[in-house]
């Protein structure tokens, strides 16, 4: 059995506990339950950043999402075709989602540029392998220089 890359589980580590320090959070949409949590990149290792082609930065920050199906006998992960902006009262940007897959965990995350102490919002249309719909989930986060 060959082990995943130190990298790739570091990065896994970083994005789960930084998102538990920021609450990550989820929603339920039908049988899917969508996680997220915004990252600043700073608290990204440089050796992981580049191993996904993220930029570090002291006004970027990652969105990360996966979709989760809620089935009779537990849940199980699902890729999705998503699409997605991000703006605040200045600017406006297009997501651009690169997706992730580690095993059997699939997730998605796209890079973002903010300013500090500004709120953000973000608004995502996302459609699960399976799902008969298209949903759209919208939130806000503030974001500040670490």
């Amino acid at each position: 059995m060959r082990l995943p890359d130190p990298t790739r589980i570091l990065f896994l580590c970083l994005a789960f506990f930084a998102g538990l320090a920021q609450a990550q959070q989820s929603e339920t949409f039908g049988p899917f339950e969508l996680h997220y949590s915004v990252v600043n990149t700073t608290f990204l290792d440089p050796k992981v950043a580049a191993t996904y082609g993220i930029t570090r930065g002291e006004k970027r920050a990652i969105l990360n999402l996966a979709v989760r199906e809620n089935l009779p006998d537990g849940s199980e992960p699902r890729a999705m075709v998503l699409q997605g902006r991000t703006w605040d009262l200045i600017q406006n940007q297009t997501l651009e989602f690169q997706e992730i897959r580690e095993g059997e965990a699939i997730y998605y995350i796209a890079e973002f540029t903010f300013i500090n102490e500004e709120w953000r919002f973000f608004e995502v249309d996302f459609r699960p392998t399976g799902a008969q719909q298209t949903y759209t989930f919208k939130f806000k986060h503030q974001l500040y220089v670490e």
